[in-house]
């Protein structure tokens, strides 16, 4: 996720005894309050139940359509396929991402897992050398598309300190290498904007997939990129349904969630 990082929904104490069953007096609960304090002093997160965690919910998702194989596009330091593993997904990933740093971070941990293979390039609609501007914030927020005021704004730390030339490929050209149209596959595409040259590059694998995940931005953040309304009208014009989203980047002066993730699923 873009600007501030993403921010994960957290379901209130109360809802959380609701639904587990957790009952007990007004001493129990006391006692329960000031362990999780205690817990949270030392850095340990006791306030978030496995399944309320988006990365759970998109695993399920994924167990559930018998997913095999997933793209990673926009892989950063490989955070999202840690996470998917965390979370039970033992598939095949092909991770791509074209900043130097970052691939070669992206690149130690995948060599630790078979299944798991680092790709150091782009993807967009056409195959071609291009200017990636990097962004301060550990190249989190770094695209292809100048960054307008109101991410600068919302995230300063996300402002542009250089650039890179990477070179790009388009997923329908270079998939064949890693899977077959046997596989059930699904695409994450998480790329600040550049989301619709993407998906122009990958028009035949995205009609083999079972799944697709979108970054959306409800407010314009990228000098040309696709609005949420146009993700939205593509992934239904593939036939793709909207099973979860995860919240993203928050602007902390407002408290207005700027970006979120969809998550679609053929049915």
């Amino acid at each position: 996720m873009t600007g501030g990082g993403s921010s994960n929904t957290r379901q209130s104490h109360d809802a959380r005894v609701a639904q587990h069953g957790l009952k007990g007096n007004s001493s129990d609960m006391s006692l329960l309050h000031l362990a999780r304090r205690m817990a949270n002093v030392t850095g340990i997160d006791v306030s978030r139940l496995p399944d309320s965690h988006p990365g759970y919910r998109r695993v399920q998702l994924l167990s559930h359509h018998r997913v095999t194989h997933v793209w990673d596009v926009g892989a950063n330091d490989g955070g999202y396929a840690r996470e998917s593993r965390r979370f039970g997904y033992r598939g095949r990933i092909v991770s791509f991402e074209p900043l130097h740093d970052l691939y070669q971070l992206l690149k130690k941990q995948a060599g630790h897992d078979p299944l798991w293979t680092a790709l150091p390039y782009a993807l967009g609609a056409e195959r071609s050398e291009a200017t990636i501007n990097v962004a301060g914030n550990s190249g989190a927020s770094s695209s292809f598309l100048p960054m307008l005021d109101r991410h600068r704004i919302a995230a300063p730390s996300a402002t542009y300190v250089g650039s890179q030339t990477v070179q790009v490929h388009r997923l329908d050209e270079v998939w064949k290498e890693f899977a077959s149209p046997e596989d059930q596959m699904f695409l994450k595409v998480d790329v600040q904007g550049f989301e619709g040259q993407v998906l122009a590059g990958a028009d035949r694998i995205l009609g083999m997939c079972v799944g697709l995940q979108l970054e959306l931005s409800f407010v314009p953040l990228y000098e040309g990129a696709m609005s949420y309304l146009d993700a939205f009208k593509l992934a239904a014009s593939r036939g793709f349904t909207v099973m979860s989203l995860e919240p993203g980047f928050t602007d902390r002066r407002t408290g207005q969630m700027l970006q979120a993730d969809a998550v679609f699923f053929k049915t």
